[in-house]
């Protein structure tokens, strides 16, 4: 299990001067090197994906701010949350979550925060947000590195339910060649819970955009999209995010 960081001493340490609490203290929180045999990983990751109002942007980050604070400070089995925000689409963010185990995450679902935050968000979306609750398929083992012009890149990969195994070998072969890549800070690769394993949510972290526009056409790369193609059940959704917000509300207790 990870040891849990402040969350305020690391934002800083990365980004003196901001009250931005950026992805790169997520990394240090949630993405502490994993046990060797994974199996044993109780750990739920939680991707959220949502949608405001173009109008409504900076309000639904400080929706968001809120709503972090509350799960960061008051509930125990929260090993780590962020927000990530869409490169090119402002008022489109993913919120990131690691829950210890099962029973944290269920608490955290119930909690009266949670269901304020969902019910003010609803008043401002442009759709209903999207949840993923994943465990983890190939966690990487590295330390977090730090960096101020990382990107965020999130893909779906979404398969038959027959095709789940040989997805799972490439994914995990995918993961292992592309931490080798100059560039790469972070390469996880997380399977949603069942009834869905055969849906799966890549979560990687360039230094930044040459980096990962590098590795897009590497021959791994290259290969691992050849052989994912004809087994996809939807189109491969790979989105690019970065942690500034349009407006640096995200403001914490000292």
């Amino acid at each position: 299990m990870p040891s849990v960081h402040n969350p305020l001493a690391s934002a800083s340490s990365v980004y003196p001067g901001r009250c931005v609490l950026p992805a790169l203290a997520l990394l240090m929180i949630m993405f502490e090197p994993a046990a060797p045999a994974q199996t044993s990983d109780a750990r739920f990751y939680v991707a959220t994906y949502v949608d405001v109002e173009r109008s409504s942007t900076n309000q639904g980050i400080a929706l968001m701010a809120q709503y972090l604070e509350a799960s960061l400070h008051t509930e125990r089995g929260n090993s780590g949350m962020d927000v990530i925000q869409e490169i090119g689409r402002p008022n489109r963010f993913v919120i990131m979550e690691v829950w210890k185990d099962q029973s944290s995450f269920e608490a955290h679902e119930q909690a009266e925060d949670t269901a304020r935050f969902r019910a003010r968000l609803k008043a401002i979306h442009n759709s209903p947000y999207d949840q993923r609750v994943h465990h983890g398929l190939a966690i990487d083992p590295r330390p977090p590195a730090a960096g101020s012009d990382i990107v965020f890149v999130l893909t779906h990969v979404d398969v038959p339910p027959q095709r789940k195994d040989e997805t799972e070998v490439l994914l995990k072969r995918l993961a292992e060649e592309s931490r080798k890549d100059e560039g790469n800070v972070r390469y996880d690769v997380f399977q949603q819970n069942a009834p869905r394993t055969n849906h799966f949510t890549v979560f990687a972290a360039w230094k930044d955009r040459k980096a990962f526009d590098s590795h897009e056409i590497k021959p791994h790369t290259r290969q691992f999209r050849e052989a994912l193609g004809p087994m996809l059940g939807a189109p491969y959704d790979e989105r690019l995010y970065m942690v500034k917000p349009s407006k640096p509300v995200f403001r914490y207790a000292k």
